[in-house]
């Protein structure tokens, strides 16, 4: 019988190794500029066409490479970052592996131009598809220029599933901020086609979360400083009042690599409790400095996941972090007591004449035993009888209540029939809406139920185009990263449809100078932010999708909130309401909006 094992070849095998390490044009930048920096940069130029798919370019003034090496880096598992296994355990440098370089030439065209600082011309190296295409002399700054074209040109299958250029840029995007967050002493350029997204100087740190976000963030930031034997905390949280339901920014970094870590994202939550309201999230950025040996980097090929030895005690660390932080700026949310309409007290300055006492009239000849004359006039009224007439027990299944002699409805049928509820309901904790039913008794969540409500008439009139825009006496402006001021351009015809008016003031921030007429009171600015976040997540393929995220985040901000006291009349027009939609069992996003609990069930609670 033939042999059927044999080994790979090396084309194969990059490209294979390349499914792993670069997934999109964002994993090229990410690797990219990770190796200027580990070069010992100071300035980094980024240049992308076509969201990376016709060409990415990289440059920085860094340390360069010898002829020899510019030849050697491109070779799997050829690196200059470690060279024995115990070396994985003191790692300072992002990369490590040896094989993004031979990853990326597996999947495309590139050219490298670079020199070091000791050498008179540099060199000029062509790899396509891992083969090598030329390697001559050329003059060149110091540093790396690195040119990548034609991403998957031959892998056709990866090139048909990259996304949408938008979507590809914002990746793009957000890799990029990682990495000019952990390196605020390293000046960085963007450019998109040709035009400038991002020019960061060397700055602090604050400065620099600043400059990538917005000038609006700073006034949020409270900082950390933990200093121990086990982990150094620095960094950044946001105050309690800047909690976003949606795109707050957070991110983790510890030794200079960014990561994901959802324990200690429950550390942060922890320590904010009952500080922010449920659902919503502050933004940090927190930086944790740890020594090498005590974390693992190379357990995912993206090094996004860390695993740390000590996680519990960093977990303590870190909750105590965040509350000191808290606690030093004074913080805590305060009681804003309304001064409207209050009285004005004078405030005595000594200067004046002491005032006198106060006297004390009354009536020496009132006597509260002497008996008064008044209208003995009973007061129950002739043919009481009357009044107690519907309280028989047919009248009482009449009213709707109960129907023990007919057929209960299954418990999994939620579609209760709306004329047999009671006409009068009881809200429990400001948060639930409970009225009688034939079947048993149903229990509503009052801001699911609006949600739901709104959500189908902001669709309706976004079909009908019928928004009205209601001027602002005072417009607002509203910032965007420019990771999500890429989405802008489809999101805004959008937006005006719906009754938003904005005026573009450049460095992307708009200015709001209307809104749709039956959101007045909200707050604007996190609205619009909050409906671009959900339109980012949901992405922007179908236009209908566009309308549903829209629809959906101002339903949210709209909605009456839990705890708020309704009346019978408004419990009245909400319920009617949700049974006048197209799904009354649950939100748009697939929460439970209500539920019955069987009159059989009650009885036996009760037996």
């Amino acid at each position: 019988m033939s042999d059927i094992i044999q080994l790979l070849p090396d084309s194969v095998a990059n490209q294979i190794a390349a499914g792993e390490v670069i997934q999109r044009p964002a994993s090229v930048v990410k690797e990219l500029v990770e190796n200027s920096i580990d070069a010992g940069a100071r300035n980094v130029h980024v240049l992308v066409v076509d969201a990376g798919r016709t060409s990415i370019q990289v440059i920085d003034d860094g340390k360069g490479m010898s002829e020899t090496d510019a030849r050697l880096s491109f070779e799997r598992h050829a690196t200059s970052k470690i060279r024995k296994a115990d070396d994985l355990f003191a790692l300072r440098t992002m990369g490590f592996r040896g094989e993004a370089l031979a990853s990326i030439a597996a999947v495309a065209q590139v050219e490298l131009k670079t020199r070091q600082a000791s050498a008179e011309v540099g060199t000029h190296l062509s790899v396509s598809g891992s083969r090598f295409a030329g390697q001559e002399p050329c003059s060149c700054p110091v540093g790396s220029n690195f040119t990548v074209e034609n991403l998957f040109f031959n892998v056709p299958a990866r090139r048909k599933f990259l996304k949408s250029n938008s979507t590809e840029l914002n990746n793009i995007l957000a890799a990029f901020e990682r990495i000019v967050l952990v390196n605020p002493d390293v000046a960085f350029t963007l450019h998109s086609n040709g035009a400038e997204m991002f020019n960061l100087k060397a700055c602090g740190l604050r400065q620099r979360i600043i400059d990538v976000f917005g000038k609006r963030l700073n006034q949020d930031l409270l900082p950390l400083d933990v200093d121990t034997t086990m982990c150094r905390i620095t960094g950044f949280v946001g105050k309690p009042e800047a909690a976003r339901k949606k795109g707050a920014h957070q991110y983790f970094f510890v030794n200079g690599r960014y990561m994901k870590h959802p324990y200690f994202n429950k550390a942060v939550v922890t320590a904010l409790d009952r500080l922010v309201p449920v659902g919503e999230q502050v933004p940090y950025f927190i930086y944790f400095n740890v020594e090498p040996e005590n974390i693992d980097v190379n357990i995912h090929p993206t090094k996004t996941e860390i695993k740390f030895d000590n996680e519990q005690a960093i977990w303590q660390i870190l909750v105590a972090a965040v509350k000191e932080a808290i606690g030093v700026f004074n913080e805590v949310p305060s009681i804003d007591f309304d001064t409207q309409g209050r009285p004005d007290i004078p405030v005595f300055d000594g200067r004046s004449a002491a005032p006198s006492a106060p006297k004390i009239n009354y009536n020496p000849q009132y006597n509260p035993f002497r008996e008064s004359k008044m209208n003995s006039r009973s007061e129950i009224p002739d043919q009481w009888e009357e009044l107690y007439a519907g309280l028989g027990g047919e009248a009482r299944q009449d009213a709707g209540l109960f129907a023990p002699d007919e057929e209960q409805q299954p418990a999994g049928n939620e579609q209760t029939i709306i004329e047999e509820k009671s006409p009068s309901h009881y809200q429990y904790k400001g948060k639930y809406i409970m009225t009688a039913v034939k079947s048993g008794l149903m229990i509503i969540d009052q801001h699911r139920a609006h949600v739901r409500i709104l959500y189908e008439q902001y669709l309706r009139q976004f079909e009908a185009h019928r928004f009205s825009p209601q001027k602002m006496m005072f417009p607002e402006v509203v910032q965007f990263p420019a990771s999500e001021s890429v989405l802008l351009d489809k999101i805004l015809p959008k937006l005006q449809q719906m009754g938003f008016e904005l005026t573009d003031l450049g460095g992307n921030s708009y200015a709001v100078n209307a809104v749709p007429s039956d959101i007045e009171g909200l707050n604007v600015v996190n609205l619009i932010k909050e409906m671009v976040s959900d339109t980012m997540d949901k992405g922007t393929a179908v236009d209908a999708r566009i309308k549903e995220s829209l629809s959906l985040s101002m339903a949210r901000h709209a909605a009456i909130p839990q705890g708020q006291v309704l009346s019978n009349d408004e419990m009245e027009n909400i319920i009617n309401s949700l049974f006048a939609c197209s799904n009354v069992n649950y939100t748009p996003d697939g929460n439970n909006i209500l539920c019955i609990l069987r009159q059989d069930e009650i009885e036996h609670l009760l037996s």
